[in-house]
């Protein structure tokens, strides 16, 4: 394990004792899960010398993004993650920036995806219903589908329509969540927020890079790009890019989450 994970590794742990100081797990009401299939496919990512497709086993996922409304309940149950009272060591200081109070993101937020949130709550929240974040290899093999396809990446009509989001400008507040459904019954997996993965600091840099200081992340996301199977999938590598140079205690105004339940990723 690297330096790096080691750390992130110990910072987790301490991040599920302070969960573990307050209330019992409880699952919010109308939290669905749906279910997916296990299957193969070929990562954007490299993989290993003979470029064999990754398995995943079965596992279910939240159908839409974890919102403010379901993270305001959470706070109120753990009030460790309220803004003001989390360490600084599990978030930065724009964590819920946005929300008018430490525990009320406002009234007309409710069904918004909760933004603003470090990796660590993030755990956090899934944790205190049964569960956990995805995966990339979970994420992006759900994320791969359309409406009707399992692997829709090959459509250019699809690429375009993901890449319609980005051209957006990121200062407009995010719409409700409750998008069409996709092949699997899960909704938002584009166009709406980025979200955290559970392996977001493994994608592309090594933890050699972090280590040297360098204020510039972005540039080892460039670099790390280098070895990606599928360069033409801009729109997720721009994900990568945006995963790998974060810290678990960072936020972003675009960055939400998701959680799934069931076997991580099993390696071929």
């Amino acid at each position: 394990m690297s330096k790096f994970r080691q750390s992130l590794h110990a910072t987790a742990v301490a991040s599920a004792l302070l969960l573990a100081a307050g209330i019992a797990c409880a699952a919010p009401a109308g939290a669905n899960y749906a279910p997916i299939q296990a299957g193969a496919f070929t990562s954007v990512l490299s993989g290993d010398a003979d470029k064999e497709p990754v398995k995943v086993a079965p596992f279910a996922l939240r159908t839409t993004p974890v919102t403010n409304g379901e993270f305001r309940d959470f706070v109120l149950r753990h009030p460790q993650w309220q803004r003001g009272k989390i360490p600084a060591t599990f978030a930065d200081g724009s964590y819920l920036h946005d929300w008018q109070s430490p525990a009320d993101p406002g009234a007309d937020k409710a069904n918004q995806p909760v933004t603003s949130v470090s990796w660590f709550a993030a755990q956090a929240f899934c944790e205190s219903e049964g569960a956990r974040l995805p995966t990339w290899y979970e994420w992006e093999y759900v994320a791969a589908a359309d409406d009707t396809h399992a692997d829709a990446r090959r459509d250019p009509s699809w690429r375009a329509r993901i890449l319609n989001w980005y051209g957006q400008s990121s200062s407009t507040p995010p719409a409700a969540v409750g998008g069409p459904a996709n092949f699997y019954g899960v909704r938002d997996m584009h166009g709406l927020v980025w979200e955290w993965v559970d392996d977001f600091n493994a994608l592309l840099v090594s933890a050699d890079s972090r280590n040297q200081g360098d204020p510039d992340k972005l540039q080892f996301c460039g670099a790390g790009a280098i070895s990606l199977q599928d360069r033409e999938n801009y729109a997720v590598l721009m994900r990568i890019a945006l995963l790998s140079s974060l810290g678990g205690a960072d936020t972003t105004n675009n960055l939400g989450f998701r959680c799934a339940r069931g076997n991580a990723m099993e390696a071929k």
